[in-house]
């Protein structure tokens, strides 16, 4: 199923030559993957002390698009230049949660916003990138199938508060919102189904 994350490859293009001066400069994989996570705690933070404040939900669209740049970043450095390893792998998955969490759970405290669904739908997001790290248990790869992966997500919530700049949540907000739910759970089980298949294959 299509997904933002698709167009990864020509966003990586684009960030090369920055990411070989990175690693010139000694600059690595780990410290971007923390930065990045970084970034994303100290905007939830401002978020939830300023809940749908104005700055904040203008700073949103901003703060996601270097996380997705860091990100990209990290796993070039890591594949290209050397620098995998098992605590990066550890670090990445971790730290994408969390920033998850940390950038999106604080829609939860602005008035108006239905709380439970946008805590429901942070934690599909959870479930979706566990399930996506499942996969190699069971022989398959790991899986980033959409609908509602974590650049989708970012899509989403970067649009949603860009829309709260301008409109007062309301009926249309929770609809949204329930939407996004129903495209997380979606995305755990086209990722549990694919992680299967793939699995059964390799064992074949």
């Amino acid at each position: 199923m299509p997904t933002i994350y698709d167009l990864k490859p020509k966003f990586q293009a684009l960030l090369r030559p920055f990411c070989t001066r990175l690693a010139k400069a000694g600059v690595t994989a780990n410290q971007v993957t923390l930065i990045a996570c970084g970034l994303s705690l100290a905007h939830g933070a401002a978020h939830l002390m300023n809940p749908g404040a104005k700055w904040v939900l203008i700073l949103l669209p901003v703060v996601l698009f270097v996380r997705m740049a860091l990100n990209a970043i990290d796993g070039m450095l890591a594949r290209e230049f050397g620098q995998a390893s098992k605590l990066g792998a550890i670090l990445n998955e971790l730290t994408d949660v969390i920033s998850d969490a940390a950038l999106y759970l604080p829609f939860a405290f602005m008035p108006g916003v239905p709380a439970p669904l946008v805590v429901v739908a942070v934690l599909f997001g959870v479930i979706a990138e566990m399930t996506g790290v499942i996969g190699v248990s069971v022989g398959a790869s790991r899986r980033y199938d959409g609908p509602f992966g974590k650049s989708d997500r970012a899509f989403f919530f970067g649009a949603l508060a860009v829309l709260f700049i301008f409109f007062d949540p309301g009926r249309w907000s929770t609809v949204l919102i329930a939407f996004a739910v129903a495209l997380g759970a979606a995305t755990i089980v086209n990722r549990s189904r694919m992680a299967l298949k793939e699995g059964r294959h390799a064992n074949t």
